[in-house]
């Protein structure tokens, strides 16, 4: 019996080392396969990188290469616009025309219901509610969802054609999609210039009306009272107001004060002031106090006129007085402002950056638009319209937030108005890059 288990283990030895073999030469071929797949990853990953980088390479060479008379014409003269081109800047104007007439509708059907009660005054006349009002009501909100059309209109017609398979047929007919990018780029070039010349010289004096019409009419937003003024009229000479008030057009507590080499040399002090026209003001109760030296010369009376470098515009600043003025007033205000030491003219920096950055927004906007649905997908156009209303939408709340940043000092203006276009167009140009060729 012994004997005969003696030879039954030695019979099964060989078999486990067979074994124990093939699971080393298995765990060798796994650990082989693992290292060449991670290789094989890391390989691929590198070319993602560098077909990434070269593409973005060749694109700034074709835009350094670039010259605007061969927008056109070619350099042999004949017409590089074709029959195709102008389709496409029909369906995109045609497009952005209907569907922002139609926002622009249903905008005034809401306003109206709004309102109504307002309206109905018997003190409002229907001529200042149709010519002051709506009639520059309708210019201001084409101006502000300009940027948003113009991105919904591309994705709605540009998906419509992927759908039909014409983009595909572009495609494959020998135009490349560097080639197909040129009439939506006119298309877009021509809405930023309508909305830029809008924006920063027609409609800031019919938003000075409509203003008007609804400080008077609906609710007065105009600021009427400040507390603690102070600015810089002229170089070393500071005017402070204890407190201002625009309907009496008064001011009380008044001072100001002349500096030479950083030293006080005269001070006027009155108890009220009052604006009568352009620069002329009213002094009431006031004193002068004159500084040679160690000597002081003083000068009281009840009543005196004077001309100061100042209006109770420079210290009633209202949300909405950024709107009523032209890009050239603007930077003329700011600069005027700045140098005065007044502190609270973030959003007149933020209006005046954000009318040069919808220019970019309109070509940013349409490159996403047209590389995101260019592609035909399964589920039809809609899905293409939802990405596209999210990504608008997300840009407008972007925008929103960084000028909110921007007002309460944390975020420099310029930074606040041109930063979402900064992201925007990374991901513009990803998605161009991915785009189908």
């Amino acid at each position: 019996m012994n004997f005969r288990l003696k030879d039954i283990t030695m019979k099964l030895k060989p078999h486990h080392k067979e074994k124990r073999e093939k699971e080393k030469k298995n765990s060798s071929k796994r650990f082989q396969l693992k290292d060449l797949l991670s290789k094989m990853k890391q390989f691929s990953l590198k070319q993602e990188t560098h077909k990434f980088i070269n593409g973005i390479k060749s694109e700034f060479k074709a835009i350094k290469s670039f010259r605007p008379k061969h927008i056109f014409k070619h350099a042999d003269g004949t017409n590089r616009l074709k029959l195709l081109d102008f389709y496409i800047i029909k369906q995109f104007l045609g497009t952005f025309i209907f569907s922002i007439a139609l926002i622009i509708a249903i905008c005034v059907v809401f306003d109206i219901n709004e309102k109504i009660d307002k309206f109905l005054n018997p003190d409002v006349p229907l001529k200042a509610i149709i010519v002051d009002y709506y009639m520059n009501f309708i210019p201001y909100f084409i101006n502000m969802l300009s940027p948003l059309f113009t991105f919904i209109a591309v994705i709605f017609f540009t998906s419509k054609l992927a759908d039909n398979s014409e983009i595909i047929a572009m495609l494959s007919n020998g135009i490349s999609f560097r080639r197909l990018m040129l009439p939506y780029f006119i298309s877009a070039a021509i809405i930023a210039m309508g909305t830029f010349v809008l924006n920063a010289y027609l409609i800031p004096p019919s938003n000075k009306i409509r203003i008007d019409f609804q400080n008077k009419y609906i609710r007065n937003k105009k600021t009427e009272y400040v507390r603690a003024a102070q600015l810089e009229i002229e170089p070393n000479v500071f005017a402070y107001f204890d407190r201002y008030d625009a309907k009496a057009d008064m001011g009380y507590r008044f001072s100001l004060e002349h500096f030479k080499n950083k030293k006080l040399i005269s001070r006027l002090t009155a108890n009220s002031i009052k604006h009568d026209s352009l620069y002329r003001w009213t002094l009431n109760d006031y004193m002068i106090r004159n500084f040679k030296g160690m000597r002081e010369h003083i000068t009281e009376g009840a009543r005196l006129d004077t001309t100061l470098t100042v209006l109770p515009s420079d210290i009633l600043i209202s949300k909405n007085d950024c709107e009523t003025l032209t890009s050239p007033e603007l930077a003329t205000y700011i600069k005027r402002q700045k140098q005065r030491g007044i502190g609270n003219i973030q959003t007149f920096e933020i209006e005046y950056h954000k009318r040069y950055a919808s220019i970019m927004a309109a070509f940013i906007l349409t490159t996403i638009g047209v590389s995101l649905s260019s592609r035909k997908v399964k589920g039809g156009m809609g899905i293409n319209i939802g990405i596209g209303l999210a990504l608008s939408f997300s840009y407008i709340l972007f925008s929103t937030v960084t000028s909110t940043f921007a007002i309460n000092g944390n975020l420099s203006p310029w930074l606040a108005a041109w930063i979402p276009n900064i992201i925007y167009s990374f991901i513009a140009i990803y998605l161009y890059l991915k785009a189908p060729r």
